[in-house]
């Protein structure tokens, strides 16, 4: 069970735990509203060398060299340039300059983006040995804290965060939605 930095040719299986984990938020970012249209352009997105769902702000958790798991992180100082390539595919396609994402990252944060684990391999620490695996980029890149959000309804993840350490320190809106934004020095 190894957790490596993604590649390329792991988007298929990537954009379907994307897709999972984000579910109203990716189709807020691919601009898409079929589910099948969404996972198609998160591919894409993934499959780029740049953008917050690039496989360059990636890891992913290998079991039997299949994806199980996925975590997308990044430094919030980087947010506005990796959300930059997402904006102008929407400002096209909407035909809005003006089109805008909820900013969820503070500047001065690493942030866990996205955390997915397929179905099938639940129940494993998967997810668990992810979000390790962020706080330990988060402190080699010299960040003092690290944050997620999580949708205020899903408790589940709440208690499984709150007893990693993780607090709540506000509430933000994103897509609609309020979200706990936790944090956790590192």
């Amino acid at each position: 069970m190894t957790i490596r930095s993604a590649r390329p040719q792991d988007a298929g299986a990537a954009a379907r735990l994307l897709y999972d984990a984000l579910h109203d938020v990716a189709h807020r970012l691919t601009g898409e509203d079929s589910e099948e249209k969404a996972i198609e352009q998160l591919e894409q997105y993934f499959r780029a060398d740049e953008g917050r769902l690039s496989y360059r702000q990636s890891a992913v958790k290998e079991i039997d060299g299949e994806v199980a798991g996925i975590i997308v992180a990044y430094g919030g100082d980087q947010a506005a340039e990796l959300d930059r390539p997402i904006l102008d595919r929407l400002r096209k396609l909407k035909n809005d300059p003006t089109a805008t994402l909820d900013q969820e990252a503070d500047e001065d944060e690493y942030y866990i983006d996205t955390l997915s684990v397929s179905p099938q391999f639940g129940g494993r620490g998967i997810g668990s040995a992810l979000i390790l695996h962020a706080e330990n980029r988060a402190k080699e890149l010299k960040y003092h804290k690290i944050a997620l959000a999580v949708v205020t309804d899903n408790h589940r993840a709440h208690s499984l965060y709150d007893r990693k350490g993780y607090k709540t320190d506000k509430d933000i809106m994103i897509n609609g939605h309020v979200y706990h934004h936790m944090v956790k020095p590192v």
